[in-house]
């Protein structure tokens, strides 16, 4: 699952480029034949604008979201976009500033104003950023587009206009919610965040947002919390992006990048900063999973402890014999891996490129493996007995419990990463497959396939091509778990049709159809096909 190739033209720097919207769709020229089963869009948000005006933004995150759309019809395909038109967007647009603080980019008081006027501003606390540019998913009927931050953006996913901008702030006790929801079957989202807990401490929040009402009502209306985890330390949560949800149980990993809450609210007030400036890592502690029963809610107090990690994705958890299996994409140490994802070292020659991630922390694909009853053996006894896996699990003197991963799959500078499974048909099941993004030395350069049983892998790569998040389609009358499709937008600079939507089989990543449009396109997160 290696790289075959090096970019020492940098045209992935293309991908870090300004876009304009589209007025409306493009015809896409396909090679190869659609899969009939494929009829609908495929949904995917990401930054498309780097600057406003002579303010650049600095950090991957900061871009202003696009929301880039293919849409499928009896083998005919288009491509279209639209800017979110978030607060953050359309305030810049009209000020021609940067007017919101962003991950890494902060917004300075109007210089027009006067100090008057500016002393007070900074009293009305700060405007957290609504810019979704991360993921897009359903809530009943409707569909918004997500960050990390207590907005969401209701998007009509037809015409691609923005809607509203919702608060989850004004239905639940939390302070953000992750961009990586859980959705089952029926509609019902769980999601996670941090939130007050009791007695002025910090916690995380799991909150579940029912399916569709039967009255037409909006499910929002009807999110709960419905358990809640401690953070290791009172004034310091962690920082999250996502979860384990299996048939029974959450997983939170509470890893030790952490949120330093009283440097983030002075450092907003008193000079420009911005939520990057408030990370810090926690070198003693390691990291910290928790688990809790879903039905009822209720935290399970038992302390697993593993070494020091970065997690960003999740990529299946399932219960089996009395043991939660769980799969991360994972970064080795404690270092904060965003800490390499400014826009200037993205957009660098690749010998600079390689050498930022020689020094970054390094990815690996991890099984970890927890005991539901960690009681049965004596101390320093492997606790785990499934036949199948390598990760240990085993009690020690002060009563934790320390995990050891088995690794799945692990290249250096070589990730596996933005992880895809088939949702549908293995999602918190026991499963073979998981298809990801390849990033060699961070830059996206092929789409992988792992068989987590075997270690086996396949790559699609071409040269010059830069791919995204791979998401799975399952064939409709599929019985094997890899019977389907994997869909993702490629960016080629060099090409007279610069983006296409590629489709390749599941089983192999072979090739069945592409679909290119006269025009090019910026890196893509996550997102979503939409039947």
């Amino acid at each position: 699952m290696v790289s075959r190739f090096e970019h020492p033209a940098g045209g992935y720097k293309k991908i870090f480029e300004t876009v304009e919207e589209l007025n409306e769709p493009l015809p896409a020229t396909v090679t190869g034949r659609i899969p009939s089963f494929i009829k609908g869009s495929l949904l995917r948000l990401g930054p498309g604008l780097f600057e406003v005006g002579s303010e650049p933004f600095y950090h991957l995150f900061d871009g202003q979201a696009l929301m880039h759309k293919f849409d499928f019809s009896n083998g005919q395909v288009t491509y279209f976009r639209k800017f979110v038109k978030t607060d953050a967007y359309v305030r810049a647009m009209t000020e021609k500033r940067v007017v919101i603080t962003e991950f890494g980019t902060c917004a300075y008081p109007d210089p027009c104003k006067n100090i008057f006027s500016r002393f007070f501003s900074y009293f009305k606390g700060v405007e957290v950023t609504d810019n979704c540019l991360v993921n897009v998913y359903p809530i009943g009927e409707d569909f918004y587009a997500v960050t990390e931050t207590n907005y969401i953006t209701k998007v009509n996913v037809d015409t691609l206009e923005t809607l509203k901008k919702v608060d989850m702030c004004d239905y639940v006790n939390i302070n953000g919610v992750t961009a990586h929801p859980h959705i089952e079957k029926d509609g019902t989202v769980y999601n996670i965040g941090n939130c007050m807990g009791k007695g002025a401490s910090l916690a995380y929040n799991i909150v579940r947002i029912p399916p569709k009402q039967k009255d037409k009502s909006d499910p929002i209306d009807k999110s709960k919390v419905v358990v809640q985890f401690p953070s290791a330390e009172r004034f310091k949560p962690s920082y999250v992006h996502s979860f384990g949800m299996s048939e029974n149980h959450f997983v939170f990993v509470e890893t030790p990048v952490k949120i330093n809450l009283l440097k983030f609210l002075s450092a907003w007030s008193i000079r420009g900063s911005n939520y990057m400036d408030c990370f810090e890592s926690d070198e003693e502690k390691g990291t910290w999973i928790h688990i809790a029963r879903k039905n009822p809610g209720e935290y399970i107090d038992y302390k697993f402890r593993t070494s020091a990690m970065g997690l960003f994705h999740h990529i299946n958890c399932y219960e089996d014999s009395g043991f939660i299996v769980f799969d991360l994409c994972a970064w080795k140490g404690f270092e904060f891996v965003y800490n390499y994802l400014w826009l200037a070292n993205l957009r660098a020659n690749w010998d600079e490129v390689k050498k930022n991630a020689m020094i970054a922390p390094q990815p690996e694909v991890r099984r970890y493996v927890i005991p539901l009853d960690p009681y049965k053996e004596e101390q320093g006894k492997n606790l785990i007995s499934l036949p199948y896996t390598t990760a240990t699990a085993t009690m020690r003197v002060d009563g934790t419990i320390w995990l050891e991963p088995e690794v799945l799959f692990s290249g250096p500078r070589q990730a596996f990463e933005f992880p895809q499974i088939n949702y549908k048909m293995n999602n918190a099941k026991n499963y073979t497959y998981a298809y990801g993004l390849g990033l060699n030395h961070f830059v996206p350069d092929r789409i992988c396939k792992l068989n987590v049983r075997t270690k086996e892998t396949w790559v699609w790569q071409e040269p010059d091509s830069y791919p995204s998040e791979p998401l799975f389609v399952q064939n409709p009358d599929a019985v094997d778990e890899d019977d389907g499709i994997l869909m993702t937008i490629v960016v080629a600079p060099g090409a007279q049709r610069p983006t296409y939507c590629l489709i390749l089989n599941a089983k192999d990543l072979s090739e069945v159809a592409r679909a290119e449009v006269e025009i090019i396109s910026p890196v893509t997160f996550h997102g979503m096909y939409k039947p």
